[in-house]
Order: C-alpha cells, then structure tokens, then sequence
C-alpha cells in the first residue's frame, strides 16, 4: 500500500504542513498540490464542495506526493466511508465532544473486527495499491475536531479512544464556545492555556495533536510547542491575502478586514 507520509513524518517526531481546499475545483487543488504542503484537505464542511468535485480534486493531489486528507461535514458514516473509497488517506470529523462519538467516528473509518467501514474501496484501491484492504487499517489517518467546551472536559476520554491518530482544534469554535467570541490566532493567555492542555493530553495518549491557523507566524509558534500538525488559512484565504497586497500596491489603500476567520 503507498505510504501515508504524514503518519511516517509523525513517527520521525517531524511537524507537517497542511493545506486547506475550500474552493470547488480540481485546478486550484492541483495548483495547490504542487506548491509543497505536505497534506491537504478538502473542506466539505464550511467549503463549497460536493462529493462529484471532491472526487477530481483527490485524483488532482494525486499528480504529487501530497497526502489527501477530506474534512466531512458531520459524523456520519456514509460520507466518512465513501471518502476513504475515493482515496482521502485521512478524515477530520467536526465536532466530536465525547467519547461514544469518537468511537463512532474512529468505527466508520476501520475494516472489521477494528471497526464496522464496509468493504468497497472502489478508486482508494487504484490510488494507494491492490492490498489496500488488508493494510488501510494501520494506515488511514482519523483526526477528530476539538472546539467546543464539552469535548474540552472530555479530551482525556476522547484522546484515549484506540484507533484515534491525532486531535485536530478548531480554534473559531473553541473560542466561541469558551469566551462566547471568535478568535483564531490566540492571544489571551486563557485560551492559550487550553491549547496547552489539550497537546498535553494527547501527547500523554501518543496522539498528534494538530491545529488550524490564520498566519505563519502563530503556526510556527505551534509547531515549536509541539503540535505536529498545523494548517495555515486555506486557498481561498491565501487567495484573498494576495489580492489584498496587490490592491493595495497597485492603489495605495484597500477595503479594511475586521472579521476573525482561519479561512
């Protein structure tokens, strides 16, 4: 089976760089794919695509070595598993605040007896190889979204559940779930705290703990706390971002910004 080269770059102790696809297309995942993340997700949960346009945009990542990841919108079953059919080589699912809804999760992205994801994996079988079957198990990555007060005071049951690879914050939730505002890029010592215990816990528990970023320089920042996964704003993001800069070079002033979004 072709290598998940994230789960080796974690065995190595190594961070990785995650791109974000919030745009339906498979030209701008292929732009994207060749600019050297080292994984990228597709959003389809807060970005505009379907299924249909998923499916070119993993067969577009797939003209490099970036890892394919998909970020579902819910945690139900039938998309988790037609997902990891397509070929996405790791799931982040929102919203997990418990234990039972880490085990379903967990559950729907494992073959038998490990878990209950039904046999079919019609492109993942072209993409990663002929024995993907027997090996996807111990390959595919699970990530489950932490970002609300409850999945906080339940981290140490939810990082605990086997077959669970890494949390992944959801900093505009968390915070709005904890101080009822958004903020991404932290800066109150509180919620800096809580970034901290929760890569506490799951370094406890030998999972990865990822986070999801507005600037480099705060992604930076979480790498050298010790988070091995960090994604920095997204296509359409980076895309804003320089249209901004160059509107403003080309004019000398640009329309002002004041809302708190990673994307």
């Amino acid at each position: 089976m072709r290598e998940n080269r994230l789960k080796s770059m974690w065995g190595r102790g190594e961070a990785a760089v995650n791109g974000w696809l919030q745009i339906p297309s498979a030209w701008s995942a292929e732009l994207m794919a060749h600019r050297g993340w080292d994984s990228l997700t597709i959003d389809m949960q807060h970005g505009l695509i379907g299924y249909e346009t998923a499916l070119l945009q993993l067969q577009a990542i797939s003209t490099t070595e970036v890892v394919p990841l998909a970020r579902v919108p819910w945690n139900e079953p039938g998309i988790i598993m037609k997902l990891l059919d397509a070929g996405a080589y790791g799931i982040i699912c929102p919203m997990i605040n418990s234990r039972a809804e880490a085990e379903a999760f967990v559950g729907a992205c494992r073959y038998a007896p490990e878990g209950y994801r039904s046999v079919g994996p019609t492109r993942a079988r072209v993409y990663a190889g002929d024995d993907y079957q027997t090996q996807a198990n111990k390959t595919i990555i699970t990530l489950a979204m932490i970002e609300t007060a409850e999945a906080l005071e339940n981290i140490e049951a939810i990082v605990s559940v086997r077959g669970l690879d890494a949390v992944y914050i959801g900093p505009a939730d968390l915070s709005l779930s904890l101080t009822g505002t958004v903020q991404v890029d932290y800066t109150d010592p509180d919620l800096l705290a809580v970034l901290d215990t929760i890569l506490a816990v799951a370094q406890k528990h030998h999972v990865v703990a990822g986070i999801h970023t507005s600037s480099v320089e705060f992604a930076l920042k979480m790498i050298e706390a010790g988070f091995q996964l960090v994604t920095v704003s997204s296509d359409s993001g980076l895309m804003r971002a320089a249209a901004e800069a160059t509107v403003t070079k080309m004019k000398g002033t640009v329309k002002e910004r004041d809302d708190a979004s990673p994307y």
